[in-house]
């Protein structure tokens, strides 16, 4: 979600990271009920982060792609896409109770959601082996923090030790050969959409047959 080639976000040290995470934990989603806690927009996205959250009809349509992959009992993974599973857990796309999902993300605030937060930095792509057992997710969304090769290579080196098989790439166009590369992906034609217009073209990339390339 975050989009500026070429560019790298600063890093809190690790005692900061814990102290913003005890305050947005307290105040992040004070006010609201546990229904509307996951609607899209709830966190507002931060600048210093380069943040770009889909607007509502891309999150819904990723949701659904993503619920149907899995499948019943289904496990999904969302890297770097804290939209997508904020509409997953929202509970107005159909069959969201049939799956569970697991964001992997760096912002801590979304530690507020509880053990289906696993905090992740693209720099370290297995350190999170101590929380998540290799291949155990039916589908892996990812979207990488960089639009650069660097970055895709680690992400992908997660994507490859999460994913059953089925892989949604959402990144730049600009990264088509990298990403077919690296991940065996195809451009579909969906053309994902964020609540701020980005001065990137934006695709998503998927390994399977996909309703995606049904726009």
């Amino acid at each position: 979600f975050m989009h500026l080639e070429g560019e790298r976000v600063p890093r809190l040290s690790a005692h900061t990271l814990a102290a913003l995470q005890e305050f947005y934990s307290e105040t992040s989603l004070a006010g609201t009920t546990s229904k509307d806690q996951f609607a899209v927009g709830t966190l507002e996205e931060d600048w210093r982060m380069s943040q770009f959250w889909y607007n509502d009809e891309t999150a819904a349509r990723l949701a659904e792609e993503v619920i149907r992959e899995a499948g019943d009992g289904g496990r999904i993974a969302c890297v770097s896409a804290p939209s997508v599973y904020l509409k997953l857990k929202q509970g107005v796309v159909e069959g969201w109770d049939r799956v569970s999902a697991v964001l992997l993300e760096f912002d801590r605030r979304f530690a507020a959601y509880g053990h289906d937060f696993v905090f992740y930095d693209y720099n370290e792509p297995l350190a999170l082996q101590a929380r998540l057992p290799p291949h155990s997710f039916d589908v892996v969304l990812a979207d990488p923090p960089y639009l650069s090769k660097e970055c895709l290579e680690k992400v992908a080196q997660t994507i490859k030790y999460l994913s059953k098989g089925k892989v949604l790439l959402c990144t730049g166009a600009v990264m088509a050969d990298d990403a077919r590369e690296l991940l065996s992906v195809k451009m579909s034609s969906f053309l994902p959409e964020h609540k701020r217009n980005l001065s990137n073209d934006f695709r998503c990339f998927v390994n399977y047959p996909s309703q995606l390339t049904s726009c």
